[in-house]
């Protein structure tokens, strides 16, 4: 009997244990909460796990998942890879992806994608001309000849360019949308709201690791 008690007691202390497993273990279905792309699209870096968000300065909802992502991409180990690709549907759009590059062409961007997305989501600023950009450039301490040159250059007109092949086959249907690998789609109305991408961008990432070392 005494045995018997001390099992009870055993398997009753591991319950906790094995709830929390099952918790962190959380499982996600294709066609559910992510999409397979029907061809997958070629990565910057073949040795590493690719994470893209989709994201435009304009949208509310990807300037209120940027205290969420920010951390989440910071506590990625070195074999993945994070990075960002602006949409682009307009050309006030395409002009955002231009400031986007542009900023980061000049070593700048942590502070001005701060800065354009403060000034279109709590200024109301729309930011629809060339001008209007360029203000918030020298604002933040960048000069009018610099931002000028940089971004009127060929180099940032091949960018938006790719960043807009890439977004069609990408299938993007709205902002904020991660690319896992290349090969996944997640939005926040598969997988149950922006915070959740993140969990199955996690769960697509430890997927993707597993099978590379198959």
């Amino acid at each position: 009997m005494r045995k018997l008690l001390s099992h009870l007691l055993f398997v009753m202390a591991l319950l906790p244990l094995a709830a929390c497993q099952a918790e962190t273990e959380e499982s996600f279905t294709e066609g559910v909460h992510y999409e397979v792309l029907p061809e997958a699209v070629a990565t910057s870096d073949p040795s590493r796990v690719e994470v893209v968000e989709v994201f435009w300065y304009g949208c509310s909802h990807c300037y209120a998942f940027e205290p969420k992502i920010n951390p989440w991409a910071q506590s990625l180990n070195e074999s993945v890879h994070f990075q960002r690709v602006p949409a682009v549907w307009h050309q006030s759009m395409e002009l955002h992806a231009k400031a986007y590059y542009t900023a980061k062409a000049l070593k700048v961007l942590e502070k001005l994608h701060v800065a354009i997305f403060e000034a279109m989501n709590l200024k109301k600023e729309k930011l629809q001309t060339e001008e209007e950009i360029a203000k918030l450039f020298v604002d933040n301490g960048v000069s009018l000849e610099r931002f000028t040159k940089v971004f009127n250059s060929k180099g940032i007109e091949m960018a938006v360019s790719v960043a807009k092949n890439k977004q069609a086959r990408y299938r993007t249907q709205g902002t904020p949308e991660m690319i896992i690998n290349g090969k996944y789609r997640v939005s926040g109305r598969t997988a149950g709201g922006n915070d959740r991408m993140l969990k199955v961008a996690d769960y697509l990432i430890d997927k993707e690791q597993t099978t590379s070392q198959q």
